[in-house]
């Protein structure tokens, strides 16, 4: 029997997939767990249809994530803190300051997470920070720490 992964199954395949199963096991143990569905003709159009809106809805992801970033070339962020005599700042820059700052300049808001900073910045000077928008787009922005002496 023909059946139409609806989640994945070790040893198996991944969800979507359609896979040739022993009919005992597809009628006592994957339909039952709600794991496939039999490989139909309009299941097969609903996972053909599916497919289709998920790769548009990856590609309008993938378009968005390239405009931003070819906005964000040019970018160089400037942040003020407050620092001592050494040099070194009263707390530290953060992702999250990082991606305020560049949401203020963009007027697009970027997701903290996206900022790839593997310590806060704790010393006034330039700093290059990558901002990872798509698994397959990322960008460097040059972040500016300038000091206000407390």
């Amino acid at each position: 029997m023909e059946v139409i992964l609806l989640k994945e199954v070790k040893r198996l395949g991944q969800a979507g997939e359609i896979k040739k199963v022993a009919d005992g096991f597809a009628r006592n143990y994957l339909i039952p767990r709600g794991l496939a569905v039999p490989a139909k003709q309009g299941a097969r159009q609903v996972l053909a249809d599916q497919t289709r809106s998920e790769q548009r809805q990856a590609d309008n992801e993938l378009a968005a994530a390239n405009a931003l970033a070819k906005k964000l070339q040019d970018v160089v962020v400037t942040l003020k803190a407050k620092v001592g005599e050494s040099g070194r700042l009263y707390g530290s820059i953060t992702s999250a300051n990082i991606a305020t700052e560049l949401a203020a300049i963009t007027g697009e808001e970027i997701d903290k997470r996206k900022v790839q900073l593997d310590e806060p910045i704790k010393e006034v000077g330039k700093s290059e920070v990558t901002i990872r928008l798509h698994s397959d787009v990322k960008v460097t922005v040059p972040v500016v720490v300038e000091g206000e002496v407390v």
